[in-house]
């Protein structure tokens, strides 16, 4: 018996349309991307400090404050490559010592007003970049060795009243600057780094006679 084709069957009116199912892996089209695709601005920020060649850790386990540090890379970090530092959360440490940071890049320190301490040592940082610190009131440790602050500078840090600890060896700052420094900041230690060695006296020769 031969049997003939039947003829497709019309959608009847009202019958609601099956949608296509989607690839495994892919999204149907139109839909919305999962949540978090592209990272929070603290993830992208973290990712590009890390390109950059720095670090950003946790303090510990149950501690999500951060510590920010680009030591290591010397002075081929730019203030360009800092910028992301402003969009990390809880940040209280940041190491920028002996990196090619200047003034203009303290500009993105300037936000990160939980931080306590700050390494700024062997920085083309000036007095014109001590005004971007001005706001970090919890600031306890600061480290200006070898940059090019003066006792003018210095007058940007008066109102740091929990700064405990306060490296300007090899600057241009001066004793009297710091102990004018210290006059603004109750429990202020200043450490010049030659203060100790120039106030030593030396000692007298002794006689001829006293030589063994």
């Amino acid at each position: 018996m031969n049997w003939s084709p039947q003829p497709a069957q019309a959608p009847k009116p009202g019958a609601k349309k099956t949608p296509a199912k989607a690839s495994p892996g892919k999204p149907a089209a139109g839909s919305a991307k999962p949540a978090g695709v592209g990272g929070t601005p603290e993830q992208k920020a973290i990712t590009a400090i890390e390109a950059a060649g720095g670090a950003v850790r946790k303090l510990a386990q149950n501690d999500d404050r951060a510590e920010i540090d680009f030591h290591l890379q010397g002075a081929s970090v730019t203030d360009e490559q800092i910028a992301a530092i402003k969009d990390v959360q809880k940040v209280t440490g940041l190491h920028l010592g002996n990196t090619g940071v200047t003034d203009r890049g303290l500009a993105h320190v300037a936000g990160l007003t939980g931080l306590t301490n700050l390494h700024l040592e062997k920085t083309k940082v000036t007095d014109a970049g001590l005004k971007h610190l001005q706001n970090l009131k919890e600031l306890t440790y600061l480290n200006l060795y070898g940059t090019g602050v003066t006792d003018a500078g210095l007058g940007h840090l008066k109102g740091l009243s929990k700064l405990q600890k306060l490296f300007l060896w090899q600057t241009k700052a001066t004793k009297t600057g710091a102990e004018d420094l210290k006059q603004a900041i109750a429990g202020l230690d200043v450490n010049l780094g030659w203060e100790e060695a120039a106030a030593k006296p030396a000692e007298p020769a002794k006689p001829e006679g006293e030589k063994k």
